[in-house]
């Protein structure tokens, strides 16, 4: 006998359409954001003030058509203020985020390789079959180009200024001249910001991403740095012989298939009075910390499915610790098992990341 079927409450029912198409309605604005960084648009409006889609079309040479309707949308979603009479404005707030590159809370950077993420999803089916996931290269050099100008713009403006002046000792050896290593160094603007700031230091960075180390090389070449050099850690891997004063990883513990062995190659390649940086993903020890804590989770979890989980899990064995999987507790744990013996919190008030000082 089959079981009748559960009614369905009303309103539970609108609540939960409701939260099913605003998840759609969040993916058509995240696609309209992505049409606007890459046309400019945001820089136009940030630069013009209140437009029409006519006056928009005069200042880009663009189909008048197509912006009335991306004005109209991003106007619906709240992007863009709408001022009556058809004219659409960038606010302050929106300027930061979405037009100004030098400002530390862009994030424009984050949409610009969402075609590249979401092609992901044709492969993703076999990832889940076989457990085997995508490395970062998968998303192309417009994945890498996304990274950088996503994760860049914080540390560009505020890592010398605040972060460096709260690793004691750490400004005055960079300015004697100290040897860095950057582990997952992405597109080198981390170490290129350094390095301007203390010439007399060298700096170093590993990445296992071809893609990215190609943009770094570009990145180092138009900055005419000579006090920097990176690596492809598949062949030029870690030194084992204790050579640098300050080490960093930020933003990619999580990401590595075997981030307890580059702990353990950290920890061999670190001098006993050097120093080691950590950013990580705010994060905590249970799914149920997770969601009540972080408004993000939902959105966390898929770029855990779409990147960070995945290319954990690029390799037989991967860790896959995931975008939220590593949390301060389980980070002191390995970083002990690694040989470190002091561990500190570190607030510097971002959104998103926790930061950490890490010494043997």
């Amino acid at each position: 006998m089959t079981a009748a079927p559960t009614p369905i409450d009303p309103e539970r029912f609108k609540t939960y359409a409701k939260r099913v198409f605003g998840a759609l309605g969040g993916a058509m604005t995240s696609a309209m954001i992505y049409l606007g960084d890459r046309l400019g648009l945001y820089r136009t409006l940030c630069a013009c003030g209140a437009v029409t889609s006519e006056e928009l079309a005069q200042r880009t040479g663009l189909s008048e058509r197509w912006l009335r309707e991306w004005l109209h949308q991003q106007g619906a979603a709240g992007v863009l203020d709408h001022l009556g009479e058809g004219r659409f404005a960038l606010s302050p707030e929106g300027a930061a985020i979405l037009a100004d590159e030098s400002h530390p809370a862009f994030g424009a950077g984050f949409f610009a390789s969402l075609p590249q993420t979401l092609a992901a999803l044709e492969r993703l089916p076999e990832a889940f079959r076989t457990g085997i996931g995508l490395p970062y290269d998968a998303a192309g050099p417009e994945g890498a180009r996304g990274v950088e100008r996503g994760v860049a713009p914080w540390f560009k403006a505020l890592l010398v200024p605040l972060v460096i002046p709260r690793l004691p000792g750490v400004r005055d050896a960079l300015e004697r001249g100290a040897t860095v290593a950057d582990v997952g160094c992405g597109s080198g603007q981390t170490l290129l910001t350094l390095a301007r700031a203390f010439p007399h230091s060298s700096f170093h960075g590993w990445e296992i991403s071809r893609c990215a180390l190609e943009r770094a090389e570009e990145n180092r070449r138009d900055a005419g740095s000579s006090n920097v050099f990176f690596h492809d850690i598949a062949r030029d891997p870690l030194p084992a012989s204790a050579r640098f004063d300050f080490v960093l990883t930020l933003d990619c513990l999580h990401d590595m298939t075997d981030p307890a062995g580059a702990m353990r190659a950290i920890r061999r390649s670190i001098r006993d009075d050097g120093t080691w940086l950590v950013c990580e993903i705010k994060s905590h020890a249970t799914y149920e910390e997770n969601v009540a804590r972080n408004p993000m989770a939902p959105m966390m979890y898929g770029t855990s499915v779409l990147t960070c989980m995945s290319s954990a899990l690029s390799e037989p064995g991967g860790a896959g610790l995931g975008t939220l999987g590593l949390h301060a507790a389980l980070l002191r744990r390995m970083v002990e098992e690694a040989g470190f013996t002091r561990f500190e919190s570190l607030d510097f008030g971002h959104p998103v990341n926790a930061f950490y000082a890490i010494r043997p």
